[in-house]
Order: structure tokens, then C-alpha cells, then sequence
């Protein structure tokens, strides 16, 4: 069989999937990045002695696609699952003072395997308590494919199933905020209801939390590349390209700053708004459409003290604007006694302009509210990175926004966390959509591979 040419245009996580799955295929692949490295928006850059990723990012164990490409890349040993679910959340706004409480399933099945935990939930009270196991079995009987699903706001859904704003700001949102990078508002209950459904109501050990113990460009950039070597792909980065272009013939001509490429397919794994720009006549009914999904932005605030002011690997907040902080020490590199806590901060319009000297003020006494240790500590160096397109905006209607794999031009696909995964703006959606790619267009050319998760076949 002939090696069919593809061009993949993008080296985020979803090029890197679609790459990888096309080159193991027997496709002959060549994958054009414009930056310097792999990785899209989840990557790492030296500051100092430090290792720092621009972002934290986090999966689940139900992401079965991000597990796969962990797998695929020889990386899940680096980026290890909790053994069960343990969320620390912290109250710092209690009136009898701050409040620990903790998020942890227990080995029962679905759905009493959060209930002993909900039970003893400090920050709701019970009636709060009840109302929110009652909304999440309500929740259970959603489909969260249903289109009418899409256009409604899950806080409309919420307030209509009992739940009070302080069971929406202490649950809901705290959930909702860092996976959707949305208040409940502002989020599509199709969405909502996709990670609440998959990650607490599927299976006993869904939501169990993994993380990076490394810099992620060791994983999205160092061993991507390692892997896509191994494959035969040829990748090249620094490499823009300007113009796409459909020949006579039906292939395709990928012009970039430096040459012309030909190809029987290509995939555009690129942002919405990139691949708007790229797009031929006739490849989208109504290609406008991309320009109308939204983004939305995350702020990361990273701080290193002289010494150790958190003992947990991570915790989230309530009564305070930090959300979630994560200790980054070990992973940064950080050798000297010192402890480098990086904050994640989803929603972040109001913060995502300011400068750093407001950032600072903002959040160092913040920090010290909830961490009595830091009250004495020095800090050594306080840093922002800022995502301001870091996800699209999950917003009530964006279903009807995002596009499939398939273009209506032969040979021509669609990948990126934005495309129609049925998950929000996850390093699950984005491989998800470069394995759709993948095998619609190995489809297109008649060749078939199994499909690597089993949900999917």
C-alpha cells in the first residue's frame, strides 16, 4: 500500500495525537509547528534554576484519551493518579474562623462513593448537604449530548433543582471554575453536565486526580518528540504556515515561510481563530462560526518562599480570590530548602491585564490567610504567566459552534480542545479531537485502525 502523505499543522496536544495515530497507521507524516517547541498552551520555560510550566494542569482518571497519549509517549509513570480522591478545601471566610474540609470518595459504587464525604462537608450546611445529593441524581439522568442541553445556563439548572448560592460557590463552582474555566452562569449545562456526570457519576474512581511530577515539556514536548521520531514523523518547528490550498489533482499544497509541501490529507490542529485564517472556500458551510467561540483566559501566579509553608500537594480555597494552589517545588528543580507554590486561577478577566506589582499585593496576603506559615516566611522571587486565550468559553450555545473532524472538503480536518469532543477545553478534549481526526481521515482514505479507546469503537 502507497504511504499516504499528511500534513499536520499544529504541535499542540492535538497535533501531537493525530501525528502519531497517522504515522502508526503507515502514513507518511510531516507535522509544521510556529513555535519553538511541542506542547500548545501546556508547556515549561526555565526562569533561573527553576523549570516553570506556564500553567498547572490536571486530569482525571476517566480522561481515558489524555491516559492513552501518556501511555502512548511513555509518559504516565511521570504524571501518576491519586490512589482515591482527596481534595483538601479550605474556608478562610468561616465566621468562627478557617475551616478545613475535605472532597474524598470512599470504595463504595456510584453514587455512594461521595456520600459519607458530602455528609461531613463543613462548608454547607445540611440541608445544603441534602439538596446537593438530590441535584446530583437529578444530574445522573441527563444526556449530555442533548442538544437542548446546550442552550441553558447551569445555573438556571442549579437554582432550579434547590441549590443555594453558597452550595453552588462551595461545590458547584469550586468543581465547575477548574474544569470548565466558567461560573456556573456562564456554562452550558451540556457541558456541566459532562464533567459532572463523567468525573463523580460514572464510575467509583472517575474523578481521582493526576498531575504532573515533572515540567510538563517533558511530557508534551520532550517525549512527544521522542515518540514522534520513533514513528517516522518528520517535525518541524519554528515553521508557520501561510497558505493552504486544494490542487486540481485533489491533493493538497501546504505552503509554509520556507517551502511547499503536497499532501493527500491534512489536519488543522490549530486555534479556532488560526484555523478561520487558513481555511479554503467551501471547506465550512458557515466558517464564521469558528470566530464566534469565545475564549476565555487563566492566570497562574507563582510564588517561592524561603521554606516550607505547605504541607499538602495541593488544596483548594473558598472565601478568598485564590482558588487552587499547588506545591511545584520538586518539579521546578527547586533544591535549597525553599517551596515554590503555584496558584491556579480559572476566570481570571478581572486579574488577566493586571500588573504584577497588583498581583502582588492582591495575593501574597491572601496567601498568608490561608497558610499561617507564610506569615513568616521570605518570598525570593513572585511571577505571573498569563493564558488569555488559554480555553475556549464554554458558554450556554457554543455546542452549536464547534465544528466535527470532517470539513466539507475531501482530505481536509479539523482538530483542537475547541471542535465538537462533547468535553470542554481539557488536554482530554484536545487528544480526543486529534484521534477524531486521525481516524476520520484515515477513514476518508479507506484504510482502517482500530480505535484506541474502547468507548469509541
Amino acid at each position: 500500500m502507497t504511504a499516504n502523505h499528511a500534513v499536520v499543522v499544529g504541535g499542540g496536544l492535538a497535533g501531537v495525537t493525530t501525528a502519531l495515530e497517522l504515522a502508526d497507521a503507515g502514513m507518511r507524516v510531516t507535522l509544521l509547528e510556529s513555535r519553538p517547541r511541542l506542547g500548545g498552551l501546556a508547556f515549561s520555560f526555565k526562569r533561573g534554576e527553576l523549570t516553570v510550566d506556564n500553567g498547572q494542569h490536571v486530569y482525571l482518571r476517566c480522561c481515558t484519551a489524555y491516559r492513552w497519549f501518556l501511555d502512548r509517549v511513555d509518559g504516565a509513570a511521570l504524571a501518576p493518579l491519586q490512589n482515591r480522591l482527596d481534595v483538601p478545601v479550605l474556608d478562610v471566610a468561616h465566621p468562627r474562623g478557617p475551616r478545613l474540609g475535605r472532597l474524598r470518595r470512599s470504595a463504595l459504587p456510584v453514587p455512594l462513593h461521595l456520600a459519607s464525604s458530602l455528609a461531613r462537608y463543613p462548608h454547607l450546611t445540611l440541608a445544603e448537604r441534602a439538596s446537593v445529593g438530590r441535584a446530583a441524581l437529578a444530574l445522573r439522568r441527563l444526556d449530555p449530548a442533548d442538544p437542548a442541553l446546550d442552550g441553558v445556563d447551569f445555573a438556571t439548572w442549579l437554582g432550579r433543582h434547590g441549590q443555594s448560592p453558597r452550595a453552588i460557590e462551595a461545590l458547584w463552582d469550586l468543581v465547575g471554575i477548574a474544569t470548565l474555566n466558567a461560573t456556573a452562569d456562564q456554562s452550558s449545562l451540556g457541558l456541566a453536565a459532562k464533567v459532572f456526570k463523567t468525573g463523580l457519576l460514572s464510575e467509583n474512581g472517575a474523578a481521582d486526580i493526576g498531575w504532573a511530577r515533572v515540567p510538563l515539556g517533558d511530557l508534551h514536548d520532550v517525549l512527544a518528540r521522542k515518540a514522534l521520531d520513533a514513528a517516522g514523523v518528520r517535525t518541524e518547528l519554528r515553521t508557520r504556515v501561510t497558505c493552504l490550498s486544494r490542487l486540481e489533482s485533489g491533493s493538497w499544497r501546504v505552503d509554509t515561510e520556507s517551502e511547499s509541501l503536497d499532501a493527500d490529507t491534512v489536519v488543522l490542529a490549530v486555534p479556532q481563530r488560526e484555523a478561520h485564517a487558513l481555511l479554503p472556500p467551501g471547506a465550512l458551510a458557515d466558517p464564521d462560526k469558528l470566530l464566534d467561540i469565545a475564549t476565555a483566559p487563566i492566570l497562574n501566579v507563582h510564588v517561592v518562599y524561603d521554606r516550607k509553608v505547605l504541607r499538602q500537594p495541593f488544596f483548594a480555597a473558598l472565601g478568598t480570590p485564590v482558588q487552587w494552589v499547588f506545591d511545584r517545588t520538586d518539579a521546578s528543580g527547586l533544591t535549597d530548602g525553599g517551596q515554590y507554590l503555584a496558584l491556579s486561577q480559572s476566570v481570571a478577566q478581572d486579574d488577566i491585564d493586571e500588573p504584577v506589582s497588583v498581583l502582588r499585593a492582591k495575593y501574597l496576603p491572601e496567601l498568608e490567610r490561608l497558610l499561617p506559615a507564610a506569615r513568616g516566611a521570605k518570598v525570593r522571587d513572585f511571577f505571573v504567566t498569563r493564558e488569555r486565550t488559554a480555553t475556549f468559553a464554554p458558554t450556554p450555545g457554543v455546542g452549536r459552534l464547534r465544528p466535527g473532524a470532517r470539513t466539507d472538503t475531501p482530505g481536509l480536518f479539523l482538530a483542537g480542545a475547541w471542535t465538537a469532543t462533547g468535553w470542554p477545553a481539557t488536554m482530554e478534549s484536545a487528544v480526543r479531537s486529534g484521534l477524531a481526526a486521525a481516524h476520520a481521515a484515515l477513514a476518508g482514505l479507506d484504510r482502517r485502525r482500530e480505535h484506541p479507546l474502547r468507548e469509541a469503537v
